[in-house]
């Protein structure tokens, strides 16, 4: 009975879906190229920041909207475990194991934009560990072709202790009990620029309500390790052009290295559910870039601001508005106040969100890019799967004010394998705060 219930739902899901995309066919058919010359027939079909990187150059190929199959053991999961999670009066969630905590969304429903935001937490994207190898954040400005600045990573990625669908410790990692840590993230070490070789962030994620998330920042100049304010990691990794970091952040004038990317906005958004507020602004059919090429390729029409040309299909898509929640004077206030979350109703991802300053005013604009397929690359020789699957290939940030840009690459422009998706490439203990020192040292 379960079973054809879930079977039922996929149905109905590309049922809506195909509708959608006969609804937004009078704007775009399968075939059209859209462009700058043509941008005005997509304006209803993206966030008003992705509209900019269309008009400046972003080349969109419109193919069919497509189903996305979730990967076997996450479907197994949602069908076991979703039945008895529920939402706390405070906002966390009760009873979760593993797979999708909501299946059945009723727009209707008060708490729908927060189930909304813990379905996309809990994603098929990835459940147990992700390695991104050698990944790459290239900075552009307007009306240069020339790069700003170069990084690259030794690894970005994710372990989780909760949610495990594919790879053992499963469906928890009994860790957890012991140290109530939900999920470890990290960036190091960095290879390049050279003056920054050896450098970090790590991320600590606790399942304990009211827990903020413990953060380290390991200098290879200085040899020192820090402990940063959760608040920090919407600031920009780097800073702007100037020397002063963007918006006025914590990071101002410690470096000259230039980016627009923030740690809270890695997949569309990695900040904590529990502190922000949500608001379901409606669901729509929207464009999204789900089934690409990777490894991703720079856009030569916008000097490499973003991706392009890359496929486009509609998808339905929920719009959800996310507000941070004042924090305490000791914890400092975020320095994106709002963000508008756009996220794919099948695979749960966000395609696109565009970040308003505390003035309200559209500051910048994330695009994400993704594949759908058996293998990280066409080449890969190890990051192969038993099964097609849902994996992000590129991020754009934007600074829509100015156009300047970091585009994030995972698999890095020259990997042929560089993305390990649920494979056992990391454990729970590879970013913490002493691997990342002794990797770094």
């Amino acid at each position: 009975m379960r079973k054809n219930r879930f079977a039922t739902l996929a149905a109905l899901s590309l049922s809506i879906a195909l509708g959608s995309a006969v609804t937004a066919r009078a704007q775009v058919q399968p075939g059209d190229v859209i462009s700058p010359g043509n941008a005005s027939k997509v304006e209803n079909l993206v966030s008003p920041g992705n509209f900019a990187l269309v008009k400046q150059g972003m080349t969109m190929k419109i193919i069919p909207s497509t189903h996305l199959e979730w990967p076997p053991p996450y479907k197994a999961a949602t069908e076991q475990y979703s039945p008895q999670v529920s939402l706390t009066p405070d906002v966390e969630l009760k009873n979760y194991v593993a797979g999708l905590p909501f299946p059945l969304v009723d727009a209707n429903d008060p708490q729908a934009a927060t189930k909304i935001m813990w379905n996309f937490t809990f994603r098929p994207l990835y459940t147990d560990d992700i390695d991104a190898r050698n990944a790459e954040a290239v900075s552009h400005t307007a009306g240069s072709a020339d790069e700003i600045e170069h990084f690259t990573f030794g690894h970005f990625g994710d372990y989780r202790y909760v949610g495990r669908t594919e790879v053992a410790p499963m469906p928890v990692d009994p860790d957890v009990l012991k140290t109530g840590i939900a999920s470890r993230a990290g960036v190091y070490p960095v290879l390049d620029p050279v003056e920054m070789r050896g450098a970090g962030i790590v991320r600590q994620r606790s399942v304990l309500p009211g827990v903020e998330d413990a953060v380290w920042e390991y200098s290879s100049a200085s040899r020192k390790l820090r402990r940063l304010p959760a608040a920090e990691l919407s600031d920009a990794f780097g800073v702007s052009r100037s020397g002063s970091s963007e918006r006025g952040g914590s990071n101002a004038g410690t470096t000259t290295f230039a980016s627009t990317w923030d740690p809270d906005s890695a997949y569309g958004f990695a900040a904590r559910v529990q502190d922000y507020n949500y608001r379901l602004l409606g669901e729509q059919p929207l464009l999204a870039s789900v089934d690409g090429g990777s490894p991703a390729t720079p856009c030569t029409a916008d000097g490499g601001r973003s991706v392009c040309p890359e496929n486009w299909q509609v998808r339905r898509v929920y719009v959800i508005e996310a507000t941070a929640k004042p924090r305490s004077p000791a914890g400092g206030n975020v320095i994106v106040p709002r963000r508008v979350l756009y996220i794919d109703s099948e695979g749960w991802f966000i395609t696109a969100s565009d970040l308003y300053d505390y003035n309200g005013r559209l500051w910048k604009t994330i695009a994400n890019f993704h594949a759908y397929s058996d293998r990280a690359t066409p080449n890969a020789r190890v990051a192969i799967w038993p099964f097609k699957r849902i994996f992000q290939t590129a991020m754009v940030e934007e600074d829509v004010t100015d156009g300047f840009s970091t585009v994030v690459y995972s698999p890095g422009l020259n990997s042929r394998n560089g993305l390990y998706v649920n494979m056992g490439a990391i454990d729970r203990d590879f970013f913490t705060p002493a691997r990342m020192v002794r990797t770094g040292y």
